[in-house]
């Protein structure tokens, strides 16, 4: 029976995804249908197509390796995991409305069809979600890791001045290893001043500044200063709200006027050059 609605899927699959699209655009708030192009949608679909009667005709290694691929496949493309249940759902309705439709599903036979969808779906579902799971977690790790290897470095710019970026937002995971960064730096560099720069950090909180003066406290330990640049108006204005004490830094709007400080607290300045 399995092969049975594996054959009739196969042979109407064109009908089954026109209805199937037609409810996934009608149910669904997620904005793959509305975004992608119609050839990207119509290739997706298939390919959620064939994973759907995989099951039914291969082996369960070829199914896993299929899995897989289809869902590392819709992470990138943002499905939720409610869109994936609710594609499935659809499918599986959509195939046993047309089966009952040309009465291949009857009275006589339902109870058993109902079961042969059971053990199609059911076990589906709980492929999809656990490697949905782990698919996620992979990703979101390696973002992670791209985040933290692009905005916790300590860059020389001048002798003794160095600057380090900070993007993103700033939990306590990220704070040990921007602490550790800048410590190895300082010494590595043998910097004197140190700028942190904050310009793509989107909300400075109280969590957040407390990061921020722990590295500064940290740099001085080590025998450097430490000054915060990109301060932005909104941001300037948090801090006052917040009552947050930067009474020991020194700060600036720009990163262009900390290298200025800094300079001027190494005894150096910038000055323009007449060509003759």
């Amino acid at each position: 029976m399995n092969k049975h609605m594996a054959t009739f899927i196969q042979d109407n699959l064109d009908e089954i995804l026109v209805r199937w699209q037609e409810m996934m655009k009608d149910d669904s708030d997620e904005k793959f249908f509305q975004i992608m192009s119609q050839d990207v949608i119509n290739k997706t679909s298939r390919e959620f197509a064939e994973l759907m009667i995989s099951n039914l005709f291969e082996g369960e290694n070829n199914y896993e390796n299929r899995l897989n691929e289809f869902t590392s496949k819709v992470v990138r493309f943002g499905w939720s995991i409610s869109f994936v249940m609710k594609a499935i759902n659809h499918f599986a309705q959509v195939v046993y409305d047309m089966l009952e439709h040309n009465q291949t599903i009857t009275e006589q036979n339902m109870k058993e069809y109902v079961m042969v969808f059971a053990e199609w779906i059911n076990p589906m579902r709980d492929g999809i979600v656990e490697t949905y799971a782990k698919t996620w977690e992979r990703t979101v790790q390696l973002q992670k890791i791209a985040l933290q290897e692009l905005s916790a470095s300590l860059i020389p710019v001048f002798d003794k001045i160095s600057v380090m970026p900070l993007v993103g937002t700033i939990d306590t995971e990220r704070a040990k290893l921007i602490m550790e960064n800048l410590l190895d730096g300082v010494v590595k560099h043998r910097a004197e001043v140190v700028l942190l720069d904050i310009t793509g950090v989107p909300v400075v909180d109280t969590m957040v500044a407390h990061h921020i003066i722990q590295a500064a406290d940290a740099v001085r330990l080590v025998g450097a200063k430490c000054m915060l640049v990109g301060i932005r108006p909104e941001i300037a204005q948090t801090i006052v709200t917040l009552g947050i004490n930067l009474k020991d830094f020194t700060t600036t709007s720009t990163l262009q006027r900390g290298v200025e400080q800094a300079l001027a607290w190494t005894n150096r300045k910038i000055v323009e050059v007449e060509e003759d």
